[in-house]
Protein backbone atom coordinates (compact mmCIF):
# COMPACT_ATOMS: atom_id res chain seq x y z
CA UNK A 1 0.00 0.00 0.00
CA UNK A 2 2.65 2.52 0.72
CA UNK A 3 4.04 2.57 -2.82
CA UNK A 4 0.32 3.08 -4.38
CA UNK A 5 0.31 5.88 -1.85
CA UNK A 6 3.66 7.16 -2.27
CA UNK A 7 3.25 7.52 -6.04
CA UNK A 8 -0.16 9.21 -5.70
CA UNK A 9 1.31 11.50 -3.21
CA UNK A 10 3.24 12.33 -5.66
CA UNK A 11 1.71 13.15 -8.46
CA UNK A 12 -0.77 15.25 -6.17
CA UNK A 13 1.85 17.39 -5.42
CA UNK A 14 2.94 17.70 -9.19
CA UNK A 15 -0.49 19.25 -9.77
CA UNK A 16 -1.01 21.24 -6.74
CA UNK A 17 1.61 23.39 -5.13
CA UNK A 18 -1.25 24.62 -2.44
CA UNK A 19 -0.65 21.54 -0.26
CA UNK A 20 2.05 20.46 1.66
CA UNK A 21 3.12 16.82 1.46
CA UNK A 22 1.37 15.95 4.86
CA UNK A 23 -1.40 17.04 3.14
CA UNK A 24 -1.12 15.97 -0.15
CA UNK A 25 -0.63 12.40 1.77
CA UNK A 26 -4.12 13.00 3.73
CA UNK A 27 -5.92 13.80 0.46
CA UNK A 28 -4.70 10.66 -1.01
CA UNK A 29 -5.61 8.59 2.23
CA UNK A 30 -8.93 9.99 2.20
CA UNK A 31 -9.99 9.54 -1.31
CA UNK A 32 -8.60 6.01 -1.34
CA UNK A 33 -10.62 4.91 1.23
CA UNK A 34 -13.57 6.96 0.74
CA UNK A 35 -13.57 5.39 -3.02
CA UNK A 36 -13.26 1.58 -1.40
CA UNK A 37 -16.17 2.17 0.95
CA UNK A 38 -18.45 3.34 -1.42
CA UNK A 39 -17.47 0.56 -4.08
CA UNK A 40 -17.63 -2.04 -1.10
CA UNK A 41 -21.38 -0.47 -0.10
CA UNK A 42 -22.73 -0.65 -3.80
CA UNK A 43 -22.24 -4.01 -3.67
CA UNK A 44 -19.64 -4.19 -6.28
CA UNK A 45 -16.99 -7.07 -6.36
CA UNK A 46 -13.45 -5.34 -5.43
CA UNK A 47 -11.05 -4.95 -8.26
CA UNK A 48 -8.19 -4.61 -6.40
CA UNK A 49 -5.47 -1.81 -5.71
CA UNK A 50 -4.87 -1.44 -9.37
CA UNK A 51 -8.29 -0.27 -9.98
CA UNK A 52 -8.52 2.13 -7.12
CA UNK A 53 -4.83 4.03 -8.24
CA UNK A 54 -6.00 4.19 -11.72
CA UNK A 55 -9.55 5.80 -10.71
CA UNK A 56 -7.52 8.44 -7.91
CA UNK A 57 -4.71 9.11 -11.28
CA UNK A 58 -7.99 10.15 -13.15
CA UNK A 59 -9.50 12.67 -10.03
CA UNK A 60 -6.25 13.74 -9.54
CA UNK A 61 -5.43 14.79 -12.88
CA UNK A 62 -9.03 16.47 -13.21
CA UNK A 63 -9.20 18.20 -9.90
CA UNK A 64 -5.50 17.69 -8.40
CA UNK A 65 -5.07 21.37 -8.89
CA UNK A 66 -7.79 22.57 -7.16
CA UNK A 67 -8.27 20.24 -3.83
CA UNK A 68 -7.47 22.24 -1.67
CA UNK A 69 -10.46 24.55 -2.48
CA UNK A 70 -12.33 21.55 -1.07
CA UNK A 71 -11.58 22.63 1.95
CA UNK A 72 -13.53 25.63 1.88
CA UNK A 73 -16.74 23.88 0.78
CA UNK A 74 -16.81 20.56 2.87
CA UNK A 75 -17.06 21.03 5.96
CA UNK A 76 -16.01 17.33 6.31
CA UNK A 77 -12.96 17.52 5.09
CA UNK A 78 -11.75 20.77 7.00
CA UNK A 79 -12.72 19.42 9.87
CA UNK A 80 -10.50 16.34 9.45
CA UNK A 81 -7.33 18.80 8.59
CA UNK A 82 -7.47 21.22 11.34
CA UNK A 83 -7.80 17.86 13.57
CA UNK A 84 -4.79 16.67 11.99
CA UNK A 85 -3.07 19.76 12.56
CA UNK A 86 -3.97 19.84 16.12
CA UNK A 87 -2.53 16.23 16.79
CA UNK A 88 0.87 16.77 15.02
Amino acid sequence: MQDYFDRLTNRLLEQNDHLSHSDARTWVELLWEDFETTYAKSGREYKGKEVTEGLLIQWIDNHGSRLHEVLLEKPKYKELFERKKFLH
